[in-house]
C-alpha cells in the first residue's frame, strides 16, 4: 500500500512542469506570451517611471552627484560608421584647438584661478580647526578672510608711509641736488661737450609730453588692474573656501567607482601635503620677519616694520626669496651708515645659514618630504613659466606628483 502511494506521488511530481504548473493544466502558449509581454511592460513602466503611482517604487531623493532619472533613459550607443568616426575626430580637432584659444586668451583669469584655489587649500585647515571648535562654517570662512585681509593691510600700511615720506624728501631735495650738478666744472664740461641742453629741449615737444601722458595713464590701469586681480583672487578665495566641501566631493564623482576610493586617499593626501607646506612657508616667512624686526631695532635701521614684513613677504618665494629680502635690508643699511650695512650683510648670511639648514628641513619635511634638487627645478621652472606665481606653486606641485609617482606609476611599471 505504501509503494502504491509514493509511486502515485512520483507520478503527479513528474507532472508538474518547473512552472509550478501541471502538465495537464499547462496553461496555452498565447497565455504564455501575454503574462511574458505583461511583464516586459511593467518592467518598462518601472523603469522609466510611466505607471500608475500604485504600479511605481517609492520615490528616493537621488544623491547630490546622482542621475534624478527624470529626463529619461539614455539610449543605445550610435553604430560606429566611417563617416560617424571621421566627423568626431573633426569635431575633437576643432573642439581641441577651441579650448586651446580659450586658455590662451584666458590665461591671465586662469592665472588668478589657480592663487586662489590654492590660497583656499592653504587655508581650510584653519577653517577645519575653527569648525572642529564649535564655529559655524560660514562664520570660520569669514574669521580667516578677515584675518588674512588684517595681515594685507597691515603690511600696506608699513610699506607705503615710508615710501611716500622718502619719494617726497627726494623731490624736495632734487632742487638742490640740480643746482650742486650745476656749479660742478666737470659737469658744465660734459654738458657743452654732448649738447645736453639741447636735446632735453629737442625732447621736450608734444609727441614727447603725449607719450608721457600715456605712461601716466598707463601706470594708472597698471594700478587699478592690480587692484582688481587683489579683489578677484579674494572674492575666488572666499568661494573656494566656502564651498570647498562640495567642490572636493564633485571632483571625486567625476572618477569611476572602482578607482574612487583610492583616487579620494590619494587626493586628500595632496591637499593635506599642499596646506602643510603653506602653514610651513608662513610659519618660516613669519620668523623671519620677526627676527628682522629684532635685528633692525637693535642696530637702530628706519622703518623696521616695513623691512620686516618685506623680509617676510620675500620669504614665501623659494629659494630666492630669502636672498632678495636680505638684499634690500642690507643696501637700506649701507646707506644709512656703512658699520650697518656690513652688520646686516653678516647677519643675514648666518640666519639663512640656520634657516636653511635648522629651520626648513625640520618644518618642510614632515610637511611635503621633497627632493632638495626636485624643490630647486621646480622653483626655476615654476619662475620660468609663471613668475612669481609659479615659483610659489612649484614645491606643492612637486610633492603631490612625487606622491602619483610614488603610489601610481611606480606600481603599475613593477606590476609588468
Amino acid at each position: 500500500m505504501s509503494q502504491e502511494g509514493s509511486a502515485a506521488r512520483d507520478d503527479e511530481a513528474a507532472d508538474v512542469n518547473t512552472s509550478g504548473f501541471p502538465t495537464g493544466d499547462a496553461k496555452p502558449a498565447s497565455d504564455t506570451a501575454g503574462t511574458a509581454g505583461e511583464t516586459a511592460r511593467a518592467a518598462e513602466q518601472v523603469r522609466t517611471g510611466t505607471g500608475t503611482s500604485s504600479e511605481r517604487p517609492v520615490d528616493v531623493e537621488p544623491g547630490e552627484f546622482e542621475p534624478s532619472g527624470r529626463f529619461g533613459v539614455p539610449g543605445r550607443p550610435l553604430r560606429r560608421s566611417a563617416f560617424l568616426v571621421g566627423f568626431t575626430g573633426a569635431l575633437g580637432v576643432l573642439l581641441a584647438y577651441a579650448l586651446f584659444l580659450g586658455i590662451r586668451n584666458a590665461a591671465g583669469i586662469l592665472v588668478l584661478v589657480v592663487i586662489a584655489l590654492f590660497l583656499a587649500v592653504g587655508l581650510h585647515p584653519a577653517v577645519v580647526r575653527l569648525h572642529k571648535w564649535g564655529v559655524p562654517r560660514g562664520l570660520a570662512v569669514a574669521v580667516v578672510t578677515l584675518t588674512v585681509l588684517l595681515l594685507i593691510v597691515a603690511g600696506l600700511l608699513a610699506l607705503v608711509p615710508p615710501v611716500v615720506t622718502q619719494s617726497g624728501q627726494f623731490i624736495q631735495q632734487l632742487p638742490g641736488y640740480v643746482e650742486e650738478l650745476r656749479r660742478n666744472p666737470t659737469v658744465n664740461d660734459l654738458v657743452i661737450r654732448y649738447d645736453v641742453m639741447e636735446r632735453v629741449q629737442a625732447a621736450a615737444n608734444a609727441d614727447t609730453i603725449g607719450r608721457a601722458l600715456g605712461g601716466v595713464l598707463g601706470g594708472a590701469q597698471l594700478v587699478f588692474g592690480t587692484i582688481f586681480r587683489l579683489l578677484t583672487v579674494l572674492v575666488l578665495t572666499i568661494y573656494f573656501l566656502a564651498y570647498f566641501d562640495k567642490l572636493r566631493e564633485l571632483g571625486y564623482a567625476l572618477v569611476p567607482r572602482s578607482r574612487r576610493q583610492r583616487v579620494r586617499l590619494i587626493g586628500d593626501e595632496i591637499l593635506t601635503r599642499v596646506g602643510a607646506y603653506m602653514v610651513g612657508a608662513l610659519a618660516i616667512a613669519v620668523l623671519a620677519g620677526v627676527t628682522t624686526f629684532v635685528f633692525a631695532l637693535a642696530v637702530g635701521l628706519p622703518y623696521p616694520f616695513a623691512l620686516a614684513v618685506v623680509v617676510a613677504v620675500t620669504d614665501l618665494i623659494p629659494q630666492i626669496g630669502a636672498t632678495l629680502g636680505a638684499v634690500v635690508v642690507t643696501l637700506v643699511g649701507l646707506a644709512t651708515d656703512l658699520p650697518v650695512g656690513i652688520a646686516c650683510l653678516v647677519f643675514f648670511v648666518l640666519y639663512q645659514q640656520v634657516e636653511n639648514y635648522l629651520i626648513y628641513p625640520k618644518i618642510m619635511r614632515r610637511a611635503v618630504s621633497v627632493n632638495e634638487v626636485a624643490a630647486l627645478l621646480a622653483a626655476l621652472l615654476g619662475v620660468a613659466l609663471l613668475g612669481v606665481v609659479g615659483a610659489l606653486i612649484a614645491i606643492p606641485t612637486v610633492a603631490a606628483l612625487q606622491l602619483i609617482l610614488r603610489e601610481v606609476v611606480l606600481p603599475r611599471q613593477d606590476a609588468r
